[in-house]
């Protein structure tokens, strides 16, 4: 599974680091997402799913 990140349209909320922490993180200077693991394991596929159907700002995505 391959995680991306929009960061135009990423607005900071931080829904996907509540979800998935060990992938996502936070950039606080620019206030957007950090991606801190682009092919995380199958073992957190439902956490990554979760963030990217959360994400208030529409900003991630997960191919396959």
């Amino acid at each position: 599974m391959n995680v991306a990140a929009d960061l135009e349209l990423c607005q900071g909320h931080q829904m996907c680091q509540f979800e998935a922490p060990s992938v996502f993180g936070l950039d606080s200077e620019e206030d957007k997402v950090i991606v801190l693991d682009t092919n995380p394991g199958e073992d957190l596929r439902e956490q990554v799913q979760r963030a990217v159907k959360y994400c208030p700002a529409m900003a991630l995505s997960l191919e396959d």
